[in-house]
């Protein structure tokens, strides 16, 4: 009598884990409701600033219609529209892990791919490039409607005009580097409701208390996402008549460098994390 044994599991490839991922991902119906739900209200907002520069355009002086360029770049990506998109990919970033945790199905899918790793660097790149094309419709879409609005008093810009093309893209990429860093906040707390405080905090909170006032405070200010997205969408950082401009500005240069550094440092904790810890 002979025995038999198993057929070994096949591994699964890289293009079968981004299969998996995303199969999860889109069949999710949170996810169409959160990011719907965030699209609108950040246009929204952005639409609201328009609207508010259009009825009050008429009442501006001479200098504040000389440099209506910033207001316009400003109204096509507010500050409050950037904090809905922060909390909104954020959320969605941290639940792609947490969510697996809190049900109890990150065992099997650890079972049925032992590669964390890899299956890890699946789920981030994922949600990276969902994140960056849902950041540039939001971006493209806010600044279409806002210039649209303000076409009404012959103030709208286009994308060729002078630093549009920066602000959309700034703002697009704000996406998947808070996406990012909700996931590895989630792989390294496992907890739903710390997770989301704790990604507000790191994201939202701390760059509003965090002051220039010191060199120290400076140093934590300027590494953070969200003061970087504000210097890069400031165009005419330095030149213009009103501004208060800070001791230790940050360059342009520098404000990109925080992004790729966030997010790759956000996606290598990630996959350390989860490859190193029990389930």
């Amino acid at each position: 009598m002979t025995a038999t044994t198993a057929p070994p599991v096949p591994t699964p490839r890289f293009g079968d884990l981004l299969a998996a991922e995303w199969l999860k991902l889109r069949t999710l119906r949170s996810t169409y409701w959160a990011l719907g739900i965030g699209a609108l209200t950040v246009i929204a907002f952005d639409a609201n600033a328009a609207r508010t520069d259009y009825v009050d355009y008429p009442h501006y002086n001479a200098m504040t219609r000389a440099h209506f360029h910033t207001t316009a770049l400003f109204d096509a990506f507010t500050d409050g529209a950037a904090m809905i998109l922060v909390l909104t990919v954020a959320s969605v970033g941290a639940i792609t892990v947490v969510g697996e945790y809190s049900t109890g199905l990150i065992r099997t899918t650890f079972a049925a791919v032992p590669d964390r790793r890899a299956l890890m660097s699946a789920k981030a790149a994922v949600v990276t490039a969902l994140m960056t094309g849902y950041g540039f419709v939001i971006a493209g879409a806010s600044f279409g409607v806002s210039q649209a609005i303000l076409s009404g008093r012959h103030a709208g810009l286009s994308v060729s005009d002078p630093g549009a093309l920066r602000v959309i893209t700034a703002s697009a990429l704000l996406a998947p580097v808070s996406a990012l860093t909700g996931m590895a906040l989630g792989a390294l707390i496992r907890h739903s409701a710390t997770t989301m405080v704790l990604t507000a905090g790191v994201l939202l909170l701390l760059p509003q208390f965090v002051t220039d006032r010191h060199h120290w405070t400076v140093c934590i200010r300027i590494a953070l996402p969200f003061h970087a997205w504000e210097r890069l969408v400031q165009v005419d950082y330095g030149h213009l008549p009103y501004q208060l401009v800070s001791r230790y500005p940050t360059t342009v240069g520098g404000a990109w460098v925080v992004f790729g550094v966030w997010a790759v440092v956000s996606g290598v904790v990630m996959v350390v994390v989860v490859d190193r810890r029990d389930v």
